[in-house]
């Protein structure tokens, strides 16, 4: 076989032969279980991969994967993963973050990555809390939970990560909680092929310092009446009996029941994961239990160039049609002197 051709692969070519240090029943097991199963699916060697991650729990994924991969600064994977999509944009890269990395010390970069629209993948592993670091609030955290650095309570307003990433101008936003890693595999697929910046959000739980986080929206009673499962085409219907709809009510959006008040699935918006405007992803993004559900799969997936087709396209051209020929051209091109 041809050392250029794809050789088939199973979940067990990208488990690596690290001890996992994460708790017995953290949500990163069922994460990284996902990758493993998707990966295989893409038909590209392992060898294609990269997995770049900050400091965190989560940020032990590299480890566990059996691909290349860097353990860096925290906050500041997306410039890691800049540099390296740049260098050889043939890879596949991951930057894999929690809310903490990516939204407090790392903000600066998470969003300037999605605006600059680079080709790569970033999960966020969002349980709302700091894990490694035993327990303070985060970005993400609720107003009002006490914690180990605010034992009184959080007054802050928590950011919302795809309101954060619609305003910046992401490509691709997805949500999946992990409690659904066949989803989580279905959506890492759709990522890899989206051409610019992917930003998956993983409603993660941390049973340590913050268990059953988001119980409210993954608890057995309650997900089907609080997740609205998008796909792009297709009616906004959910619900234990399939018989709620989302509907758009003047300038905001409603919840409604099939089948009361006349109400019909014509009268249900269609999900457009395409739609360059961002007003009803922002709306979608936003919506909140218990007096919605939360949008759960893709909810925006839209096409424009990538930072690194536009940056090789200039680049391809500078060589063209450069007068310099070596670099003592470009040296002895102006003003000289010697020391």
């Amino acid at each position: 076989m041809s050392e250029l051709e794809i050789k088939k692969l199973s979940n067990k070519d990208f488990v690596s032969d690290q001890e996992i240090k994460w708790c017995p029943g953290c949500g990163d097991y069922a994460i990284l279980r996902a990758m493993q199963k998707a990966l295989p699916q893409l038909e590209t060697n392992k060898e294609d991969y990269v997995f770049i991650a900050g400091i965190g729990c989560s940020s032990r994924f590299p480890y566990y994967m059996n691909t290349y991969g860097f353990h860096t600064i925290h906050g500041r994977a997306p410039a890691i993963a800049t540099g390296v999509k740049l260098a050889n944009p043939k890879l596949k890269v991951w930057q894999i973050t929690g809310d903490g990395d990516a939204l407090a010390i790392g903000g600066n970069h998470f969003i300037h990555a999605l605006r600059r629209n680079i080709d790569i993948n970033i999960i966020l592993f969002n349980n709302e809390i700091y894990g490694l670091t035993k327990g303070q609030f985060s970005p993400t955290s609720a107003t009002g939970i006490k914690t180990k650095s605010n034992p009184h309570g959080t007054t802050d307003n928590p950011f919302i990560p795809a309101k954060l990433a619609l305003g910046a101008g992401s490509t691709f936003i997805a949500r999946v909680p992990d409690t659904n890693p066949k989803a989580m595999q279905k959506i890492f697929l759709d990522a890899e092929t989206h051409r610019g910046t992917s930003l998956i959000e993983v409603l993660q739980n941390c049973v340590i310092f913050n268990d059953k986080t988001h119980g409210d929206i993954t608890g057995k009673d309650v997900k089907h009446d609080m997740q609205l499962w998008l796909e792009d085409g297709k009616a906004m219907i959910f619900g234990r009996e399939m018989n709620k709809g989302i509907v758009l009510n003047g300038l905001k959006l409603a919840v409604v029941t099939i089948g009361e008040d006349g109400i019909t699935e014509d009268d249900i918006l269609v999900h457009n994961a395409q739609e360059e405007n961002i007003t009803l992803h922002m709306m979608l993004a936003t919506m909140r239990a218990p007096n919605f559900p939360v949008a759960m799969g893709v909810i925006r997936k839209v096409k424009t160039m990538t930072f690194d087709e536009g940056l090789i396209s200039q680049l391809e051209h500078n060589i063209k049609t450069t007068k310099f020929k070596s670099s003592d051209d470009l040296f002895n091109s102006g003003a000289t002197w010697e020391v």
